[in-house]
């Protein structure tokens, strides 16, 4: 893994593909062991989810549904805009089901609960939340985060789902912009 380059920012590598498979085989194995006799639905949040859980469903050794929110927090920047809008309902019916939320990163935990709140209207059996990536020291809201796949600095990240300006998604590692880059 060599650093990326793009314009000013230099981003360097944090996890490879071989430690991002690992944890998501962990993951997995965990949350079958948890619905061993049940069939939640997954329910991602796009965009930058989708890798994830597209990964992460087949590993799981249960039978599942798919379903997707897909939000709208960040735009074109590096940074949050603090507002959340909902840009995509879900199609399922989730009253009475056993729902796990994926996400590709919980930053602020905004996002999340937003999610929960949306919730509020519905009656599932269960809600709990998978992130590939956790910044814990950036969280600004008291969220619970049931499936952690790493937890990471509160640096902004690209690669593996996660984008900047909606690039870069497809890389098969992700990068953190270096602390170079952020001090221009």
């Amino acid at each position: 893994m060599d650093k990326l380059i793009i314009g000013e920012d230099v981003f360097v590598p944090l996890l490879n593909e071989e430690q991002i498979q690992n944890r998501i085989k962990e993951l997995a194995e965990q949350i079958s062991e948890d619905y061993a006799d049940k069939v939640p639905i997954f329910i991602g949040v796009l965009n930058g989810a989708f890798i994830f859980l597209s990964d992460l469903i087949k590993k799981v050794t249960i039978n599942c549904e798919i379903d997707f929110f897909k939000l709208s927090s960040y735009g074109d920047a590096k940074l949050s805009s603090g507002n959340v809008r909902l840009l995509k309902e879900l199609n399922c019916d989730v009253n009475g089901r056993d729902i796990i939320i994926v996400e590709d990163i919980v930053d602020s935990g905004l996002s999340i609960k937003y999610i929960g709140d949306l919730f509020k209207k519905y009656s599932p059996q269960s809600v709990r939340v998978c992130t590939l990536l956790l910044k814990p020291k950036s969280l600004k809201y008291d969220v619970r985060i049931d499936y952690i796949g790493f937890q990471i600095p509160g640096k902004f990240v690209i690669g593996y789902g996660l984008d900047y300006a909606q690039q870069y998604r497809n890389l098969k590692s992700i990068y953190a912009l270096s602390d170079n880059s952020e001090k221009k």
